[in-house]
């Protein structure tokens, strides 16, 4: 049972990683920006996966916004043992990935989608290492030539970035989403050390605060627990951990977002579900008598799922919230925390403009908001009517 509960969840990862790859090889936008492989980051190991150099793509800022900076970290979900991360890697090695890309939504060179950064330097930066850019392991994987390196490869592409100007920018943002919302987290206050000269500079996490971490009697807590057990003895993720988290409690406990966000220095702007559906459907077990049939139909299309389904669901929503509404208590973060029940907002096609709603904003409109002082936003939808079908991401069996 246990093992047959860890497959299905381990395929909706690989859905995942297929649906954000397909997402950010959709073309839409007026012009095509052409990948940048940095060969040069191969002789400090930061390679990929599978020993591919690291790529990013790049469209350079103009008129106003040229001495501003948006770097965009893609998520994909995480791989931990072997066998998964030679099937992970099949997706996202540079070897593998379209040389070109069109940005869209918070990346988009269009003003009327995108009016707030729309000039700005934007970045993508491809994902390809399995351990949201925290992994340092010098040795390759056991019984495997897989490298383990996501880390340097966030240092190197870094590095490039700011030989190319970055080190000179007036406003910043680092952003990601899903594992790259989580590395965004985690590398805030590093990524603000890179330029000291910035007059504005801010962090967004999209999807990236997977929780909750110590709730145990919230169905699927071993399986929350043990996914990141395996990332930090595969990735060796816990060097990075801050350590004003790891005084206070164990390793694995550090590597759930909640628990280090207070401690961040920068200001942090946190959009999420309160009804995941990646959360919900891969941390939590949908009950005995375990129907992998009925669990996938519930996933697809929530007509279709039980009382004890959406009952998960809203236990789940319940501790979610306790969760947000304690971050809450820091004025330095920003919340966009709907109903709606999906992962990722940034790369779906509503996503930004248009998006989910709260006191009649887009997401697009809070966040530009937000990110240039014209007005704070921390809002939480509390309103108990339970998940909302906003638009299909589209889960499926084997």
């Amino acid at each position: 049972m246990e093992k047959h509960i860890q497959t299905m969840a381990d395929h909706w990862i690989k859905l995942l990683v297929l649906s954000l790859v397909m997402i950010t090889q959709v073309v839409h936008g007026s012009k095509n920006i052409t990948i940048t492989i940095l060969e040069s980051a191969v002789s400090k190991g930061a390679v990929c996966l599978d020993g591919s150099p690291p790529a990013y793509f790049y469209d350079k800022g103009y008129g106003e916004g040229a001495d501003n900076w948006l770097v965009y970290l893609e998520g994909g979900g995480w791989c931990a043992n072997t066998d998964f991360c030679h099937e992970w890697i099949s997706t996202k090695s540079t070897f593998r990935r379209e040389k070109q890309m069109q940005f869209r939504h918070i990346l988009a060179p269009e003003q009327n989608i995108n009016p707030d950064f729309y000039n700005w330097n934007r970045v993508f930066v491809a994902y390809c290492d399995g351990s949201s850019f925290m992994g340092d392991v010098e040795e390759a994987a056991p019984g495997s030539n897989l490298c383990r390196r996501g880390a340097r490869i966030f240092d190197a592409v870094m590095e490039d970035l700011v030989a190319k100007g970055m080190k000179n920018a007036k406003n910043a943002i680092l952003a990601g989403g899903s594992a790259g919302g989580m590395a965004t987290i985690y590398h805030c206050d590093g990524f603000r050390a890179l330029i000291p000269g910035a007059t504005r500079y801010k962090c967004i996490a999209d999807s990236g605060l997977f929780t909750p971490a110590d709730k145990k009697e919230l169905i699927g807590y071993e399986k929350r627990v043990h996914r990141f057990d395996k990332l930090i003895a595969f990735h060796g993720t816990d060097k990075f951990l801050p350590k004003s988290c790891t005084s206070k409690m164990s390793v694995n406990l550090c590597h759930f977002p909640e628990n280090v966000v207070r401690d961040i220095q920068t200001p942090l702007f946190i959009i999420e579900s309160s009804y995941d559906s990646f959360q919900i459907y891969t941390g939590l077990d949908p009950g005995l008598p375990y129907n992998e049939t009925t669990w996938s139909d519930c996933a697809n299309d929530l007509n279709f799922c039980t009382c004890p389904q959406l009952q998960s669901m809203k236990d789940f929503r319940a501790e979610f919230l306790k969760t947000l509404q304690a971050i809450a208590k820091s004025s330095s973060i920003g919340m966009f925390v709907h109903s709606c029940h999906i992962h990722g907002h940034f790369l779906n096609f509503h996503g930004w403009d248009p998006s989910p709603l709260l006191q009649n904003k887009t997401i697009a409109k809070v966040i530009g908001d937000w990110y240039f002082d014209r007005c704070f936003f921390q809002v939480i939808d509390t309103e108990d009517v339970g998940p909302k079908n906003c638009w299909k991401q589209v889960y499926q069996k084997n």
